[in-house]
């Protein structure tokens, strides 16, 4: 047994990182700490968190841009992050300057809105990006997929006018409970993160900033409660809170308001009567972390995740060779439909049904003589079972593996 796999077996089960060797997902090495290796099932599963977070910031008119990943220090200064963040960012020696791997893209979507020089027809300006980052966590903080080093952040800003604010915030509010439903969590709490004691900024737009995000979570009519001391260092935020199986509370979904990296920046637009306005940003993100969300959920399903998400949908196993050629049809008239198929003609039913579950695979269709000869499927879900023909297996599967709405 290797090392990682002696590690995975110690684990509770219904750990994030049993689960994820279990389901053959992704592994660690000490070659490279707090980061993972991404086998293929892992990263299908992972393309698929990315394309939602996708589909949802689309509906919600941003445009998704790539910023570098090496920053000089002159950057970082200005952002404050240099100073807030120093022992937490990995550095390098470029020339003349220091330079940096970007923990945020904040800085990298101000450059991009900076070269815009927009006026007040271009506003609100949003943008997301899949942000690959990197952190020097101390070693002895790492755990798996819930604090790495390198991650990517479903980055996002939106660069308003002062009188935009509660409509964006409440724009991309309004959204998430039905979000996160489609993961599987239904018990999601909203907090209001307040000024922390290390901030940059003074007192009257920390003022301002806090009244500006309380008007607007206000005007979503949702219950909320106060984090004294929680917001960012450059503004307030609000938190979206789920809840898993057990009763864990894990922070997720964030929106942040941020009077003070316009101004370090001298970020403006020039509004209707020509005057040059410094603009509002509100930084967001759905997951925070792709690899942390998948942490979250594999332990929030214990492994046995929504078939719109599993990295396989349905295996095909056929009972003996002569019904392989009937698998191979079903196969592929289930690829046709865009479900996500394996077939598996290899030892016998009863091994091939159980390396199916200890996958987190929700559907076999099993295959032998009584199917072929009645052009049906006998169907095995992780509920119940039935024998149906191929078009009502087709659209079953269809319905039981679509995005819920």
């Amino acid at each position: 047994m290797s090392d990682a796999a002696s590690e995975a077996s110690a684990l509770d089960p219904d750990d994030h990182r049993a689960l994820a060797a279990r389901l053959d997902l992704l592994h660690f090495q000490d070659e490279a700490p707090g980061m993972a290796f991404w086998h293929p099932r892992g990263l299908t599963l992972y393309r698929l968190l990315e394309d939602a977070a996708r589909r949802q910031v689309a509906a919600l008119g941003y445009h998704e841009v790539r910023t570098p990943q090496l920053l000089r220090r002159p950057l970082w200064e200005q952002s404050g992050h240099w100073q807030h963040h120093a022992g937490g960012m990995f550095t390098v020696d470029d020339g003349p300057a220091s330079a940096a791997l970007k923990p945020v893209s904040c800085p990298g979507h101000i450059q991009l809105v900076a070269r815009r020089a927009p006026s007040w027809r271009d506003l609100p300006i949003r943008l997301a990006e899949m942000g690959a980052c990197h952190r020097d966590e101390a070693s002895g903080s790492l755990c798996g997929l819930l604090r790495l080093r390198a991650f990517t952040q479903d980055d996002g800003h939106v660069f308003c006018s002062d009188d935009q604010v509660v409509a964006e915030v409440a724009r991309f509010c309004a959204g998430l409970p039905a979000f996160y439903r489609g993961f599987g969590f239904h018990d999601v709490g909203l907090a209001l993160s307040t000024r922390p004691a290390e901030r940059a900024g003074d007192d009257a737009s920390w003022d301002r900033a806090e009244r500006m995000l309380e008007d607007a979570v206000r005007e979503l009519g949702v219950p909320y409660v106060i984090q004294p001391g929680g917001g960012a260092f450059y503004g307030p935020k609000l938190e979206y809170v789920l809840h898993d199986r057990r009763g864990r509370a894990w922070q997720c979904g964030t929106i942040q308001l941020d009077l003070v990296l316009p101004r370090r920046f001298d970020l403006r637009y020039v509004d209707a009567g020509g005057e040059r306005r410094h603009l509002v940003m509100l930084h967001r993100a759905l997951y925070g972390s792709i690899e942390r969300f998948l942490g979250i959920l594999l332990e929030h399903h214990r492994g046995a995740l929504p078939p719109w998400l599993a990295p396989e949908q349905v295996v095909i196993a056929p009972i003996g060779p002569d019904h392989l050629p009937r698998a191979r049809a079903v196969e592929a008239r289930l690829r046709a439909a865009g479900l996500r198929v394996r077939l598996d003609d290899d030892g016998t039913l009863a091994r091939r049904i159980a390396a199916a579950h200890q996958l987190g695979v929700p559907f076999v269709a099993v295959i032998g003589a009584a199917e072929v000869a009645a052009g049906t499927v006998a169907l095995r879900g992780r509920e119940q079972q039935a024998v149906v023909s191929l078009d009502a297996a087709v659209a079953e599967l269809e319905a039981r593996c679509q995005l819920p709405a």
